[in-house]
């Protein structure tokens, strides 16, 4: 049996030899990665210089930038390997681990805030300044970053605990899930906090996002053609973020569901 101590690499198994198509897929992912690199430092670095720009939204939406830089640092580098056997070591294996789970996270809290930020902006918008403060968007930030970072922090001590009866991911990159499905040991513990943090998560921010936008809609509605579409321009891209980051969170979250109803069922 081995122990997670005692493992120093992982092996992808889902990687396959592509001849000479991995060098075309890897200047495809080199590109993107160089794309989604300089788009988002660009963004930065105009909400940064000007000073017309240092108001709530785009503050939240700079925290959004810079949670894509995070993200896809953590997942391309693992990518851009053209040799045919693709391991990478233990250490760097929960590396990425915290790195894209920490994205998920990060990107799902600074939803909710920002689905909170244009509720007080629509619906409140007299009181807009009062309520959405310097100080109160800096907390906010803060928060956004510091709950999903000791969340991820107890995730991978949990699991870097663990002792492993193998090395084969069956994955393109790491994930929780695929290191936990190696565990000799018992598991449970794991299981019942992604249950907890299931609840938490997806049930103390989607409800309020649900209804931060549903009452976002009905002034829509209820206001002038003007007021409808200033609502739905503003809205939208959060909205359409909302609904990738929530997938990856299900991917995330839900395996410790699924993998404790088996064992129930068992």
């Amino acid at each position: 049996m081995l122990n997670s101590t005692q493992v120093s690499y992982f092996t992808f198994g889902a990687y396959f030899d592509l001849g000479l198509f991995k060098y075309l897929l890897f200047i495809i992912s080199m590109c993107f990665y160089v794309v989604t690199i300089c788009t988002n430092v660009l963004l930065i670095v105009v909400i940064c210089m000007n000073r017309s720009l240092h108001e709530p939204m785009y503050l939240f939406l700079c925290s959004l930038f810079v949670n894509e830089l995070f993200g896809s640092t953590g997942l391309f580098p693992f990518l851009l390997i053209l040799s045919d056997i693709h391991t990478v070591s233990f250490s760097s294996c929960y590396l990425q681990i915290f790195c894209l789970y920490t994205y998920a996270n990060v990107q799902f809290y600074n939803l909710a805030v920002m689905s909170y930020d244009r509720y007080l902006a629509i619906c409140y918008p007299l009181q807009y300044n009062t309520y959405m403060a310097f100080n109160k968007v800096i907390v906010l930030l803060v928060l956004t970053w510091l709950f999903p970072l000791l969340n991820i922090v107890i995730m991978i001590s949990l699991s870097a605990s663990l002792r492993l009866c193998g090395n084969i991911i069956d994955r393109l990159f790491c994930d929780n899930y695929s290191v936990v499905k190696l565990a000799c040991s018992d598991t449970t513990i794991i299981y019942i906090y992604g249950l907890m943090y299931t609840f938490i998560v997806l049930f103390s921010l989607a409800i309020p996002i649900f209804y931060t936008y549903m009452r976002i809609l009905r002034v829509c509605l209820s206001g002038s053609k003007q007021t409808r579409q200033k609502a739905v321009s503003t809205c939208t891209p959060h909205l359409g973020r909302f609904d990738i980051t929530s997938h990856v969170m299900r991917q995330q979250v839900n395996w410790p569901q699924q993998k404790l109803l088996k064992t129930t069922i068992a």
